[in-house]
């Protein structure tokens, strides 16, 4: 297993955790919006590993604001790596999943990514962008044993959603009692439940299903 992380500490704390569940993963520092970083991240994993199964594309950002608000330099930013850095990663781990003639490429876009949102043009755009992707991918290759799915959770308990109550200058617990109302559900998702989720379609027990927006977010979408 690799991690690859933009960030040495971060993906440090990732590879661990899962020490201490007993795999023994390695490290790579890059950045998937630079194709010189992918293919840097691909060959050190095929040196190590000798084959690739599960691509699990879950690097993102998140810029908020209107048209207006959202200067150039941000929407390229969050394009680059939300949209730009699934594209660089699945140009570089499907021409060897074609040659093991098999593959599974799960990728994390979002209920944003399904509907509109107010105060949020770059970040839905760029996960609906990542949910189109995903389908043609699948399209691309259904017929060559490479399985393409996306999960779309709603809001999770994670330092993103801790980023967004700082950037409203809103408390954190002020913050989740408010998006608790937006989901049927009652509550915020926790990342094990999208895990969980990734899991069941990198696994076998989803070898029917592809070209899929699986949705995990307590019903937002349904609304």
């Amino acid at each position: 297993m690799t991690i690859a992380d933009v960030s040495r500490k971060n993906g440090k704390a990732t590879v661990d955790d899962f020490k201490r569940k007993g795999y023994s993963p390695i490290l790579l520092v890059g950045d998937v919006s630079k194709s010189s970083d992918t293919k840097r991240i691909v060959r050190e994993t095929m040196k190590e590993f000798g084959r690739i199964d599960v691509l699990f594309n879950n690097a993102g950002i998140l810029v908020e604001g209107t048209v207006e608000e959202v200067s150039e330099k941000d929407w390229d930013k969050i394009m680059a790596i939300n949209v730009k850095g699934v594209f660089l990663m699945a140009k570089e781990v499907v021409p060897i999943m074609l040659k093991q003639k098999g593959g599974v490429i799960v990728n994390t876009a979002s209920c944003s990514g399904l509907v509109g949102d107010r105060n949020a043009i770059a970040y839905n755009t760029s996960k609906g962008a990542v949910v189109l992707m995903t389908k043609c991918l699948a399209l691309d290759y259904a017929r060559k044993n490479i399985r393409v799915n996306c999960v779309c959770p709603g809001e999770i308990d994670t330092p993103m959603f801790r980023q967004e109550a700082r950037t409203r200058g809103m408390p954190v617990e002020e913050y989740r009692k408010e998006l608790c109302e937006y989901h049927p559900i009652g509550r915020l998702g926790v990342p094990e439940e999208v895990a969980s989720t990734v899991l069941f379609l990198a696994s076998d027990d989803a070898s029917f299903i592809t070209g899929t927006a699986f949705s995990v977010d307590g019903g937002y979408t349904c609304q």
